[in-house]
């Protein structure tokens, strides 16, 4: 608890500095117009605000400061060995600072964080910020060459996926069993291009975090029309590398991951049905005897019925390939093993102040003894809620 007051201090100290009394003011003493902010990625559920502070910083342009701040309770059963049935927990503390409007620009992300994430045991935000990202989770500059090219450099959010790292930026609380297969940070670089309809990225980059830059991906979003995007995402480790800890899993570090993802928005609704393939070769001196491989879809499906409520909806499958005794990697629940989940995600928000509520069920199969849930890891199957509130400002 005294870490989390440390760090609560420090996240406020930041945002002070960053943002001088005039911040809230233009020039001409009115109140600044609304924008919209490239970063951090929103999923549309909860809303950024559309009027951060802001002050002009000569050669920098104009800085933006805001903080997103929230905290958590959770209630499961059915948990693993070192885990509980309950936590209440600050879920965020982070001021995100950035620059536009020039051609060098910066962009970072400082504070704690817990990423909770479904079927997995839950972290508080002091253990898993030691343990993944720091308090510096996301850094990052980047230098505009033109309207249609950029390039960034630092600790950047993954090309992967479809659902993005922190809570707050996504449709549901907890991350799918899809985003557990794909890395979320990474200490790289980042060349992005538009043309039209075309969006391309491409980063050489560490992967799950590895401190070894042996990582490729890509991402490739083309915009059909005003309410159909379809994009492709892809990446793989070009070598191999055998460190293993909670945000380096070896077996996924040396992983080639394919995403097809869908958006379409109709009225009220938006559907994000996406496609997903991983796959991992063999190596020997980590232990990973026989390939393996997983194939997973998701729905992810939110209803707006006004300005101020959303019910957000998820259903996945995950399977996977191998087994134990061939030493194939456990992608999963032990090698060969299958789930599905099912989450459902009402928000409420009014100005910068949300609540939202979760509810959500994963049922796994042929699962690997001492890998699945339960003291024992023998259970097949875990119910969780969720509450979260905060605000974002």
């Amino acid at each position: 608890m005294k870490r989390i007051f440390a760090y609560s201090a420090a996240l406020a100290a930041v945002t002070l500095a960053a943002t001088p009394a005039q911040a809230q003011q233009d020039y001409n003493g009115a109140a600044p117009a609304p924008v919209v902010l490239g970063a951090p990625a929103m999923a549309g559920t909860l809303r950024p605000n559309p009027r951060p502070w802001s002050f002009q910083a000569g050669q920098f342009g104009r800085v933006y400061a805001g903080v997103a701040l929230s905290g958590m309770g959770l209630s499961q059963n059915k948990s693993k060995a070192g885990d509980k049935n309950s936590y209440l927990d600050l879920s965020n503390a982070q001021a995100i600072v950035q620059s536009t409007g020039t051609p060098l620009q910066f962009y970072a992300q400082v504070g704690v964080y817990s990423l909770p994430a479904l079927g997995v045991p839950y972290l508080r935000a002091t253990k898993e910020t030691d343990d993944t990202y720091g308090l510096l989770p996301v850094a990052y500059g980047t230098y505009v060459a033109n309207n249609n090219l950029s390039v960034k450099a630092g600790k950047l959010p993954t090309l992967l996926g479809d659902e993005n790292t922190f809570d707050f930026q996504n449709m549901n609380i907890d991350a799918g069993l899809l985003w557990s297969q794909h890395n979320h940070i990474n200490r790289g670089v980042e060349a992005d291009y538009t043309q039209g309809p075309w969006t391309l990225g491409a980063s050489w980059n560490d992967g799950f975090y590895a401190n070894h830059y042996t990582w490729l991906t890509g991402r490739a979003t083309y915009a059909l029309g005003v309410n159909d995007v379809i994009t492709f995402s892809a990446g793989g480790n070009l070598s191999h590398a055998s460190l293993n800890r909670l945000s380096t899993p070896v077996a996924k570090n040396n992983s080639d991951i394919f995403d097809l993802m869908y958006t379409h928005t109709a009225g009220q609704w938006t559907f994000n049905p996406y496609l997903q393939f991983t796959h991992v070769g063999t190596y020997a001196s980590a232990g990973i005897d026989h390939s393996g491989s997983s194939y997973g879809a998701a729905l992810l499906a939110n209803y707006q019925f006004d300005g101020l409520l959303n019910i957000s909806g998820r259903a996945e499958y995950l399977s996977t390939t191998g087994n134990t005794a061939e030493k194939a990697p456990n992608l999963l629940y032990g090698a060969g093993s299958k789930a599905w989940s099912l989450s459902i995600t009402p928000t409420y928000q009014i100005d910068r102040v949300f609540a939202r509520a979760e509810a959500s069920y994963v049922h796994a199969s042929s699962t690997t003894a001492g890998d699945a849930f339960g003291a024992a890891g023998n259970d097949h199957s875990q119910a969780r809620m969720i509450f979260e509130t905060g605000v974002l400002f």
